[in-house]
């Protein structure tokens, strides 16, 4: 079996986090500068396999899409043409990051540990993606 990577999207950053290749837990990847994602990810594809990928899609508590989601449509879009084969599904990430930190907190991180925003995004991207798994 091949893995699958998940994405919590952001406009600097974005949290990655990525499956066993046995599919069963998802693990805290990394988090890189959006602007470098996609070659991030070419490189990262070309070592590992990879089935597909899992996009948090960000909406408010009313169900409308954030501010972010224009963004992330057109990263999607170069995605989709960079990586044509791959399956892009998106996943609900509403509170993922209210998530990620009560887990830090729970994990007995010190407050300064939990300031870090990246740690934060990546949490986020392997909560998406153990929601995706508790899903299939």
């Amino acid at each position: 079996m091949a893995r699958i990577l998940s994405i919590d999207f952001g406009k600097k950053r974005t949290g990655i986090a990525i499956t066993d290749e046995l599919q069963i837990i998802a693990s805290g990847l990394t988090t890189v500068e959006t602007k470098v994602l996609l070659p991030f990810l070419k490189d990262y594809f070309a070592k590992e396999n990879v089935e597909r990928v899992v996009i948090g899609e960000p909406k408010r508590l009313n169900n409308e899409p954030s501010e972010v989601v224009p963004i992330l449509n057109e990263f999607i879009k170069k995605f989709r043409i960079e990586f044509p084969e791959m399956p892009v599904e998106r996943m609900d990430e509403r509170f993922t990051s209210k998530m990620a930190f009560q887990t830090m907190i729970d994990s007995g991180l010190k407050k300064k540990q939990r300031q870090n925003k990246a740690l934060v995004d990546e949490i986020a991207a392997t909560i998406i993606l153990q929601d995706y798994l508790n899903k299939l």
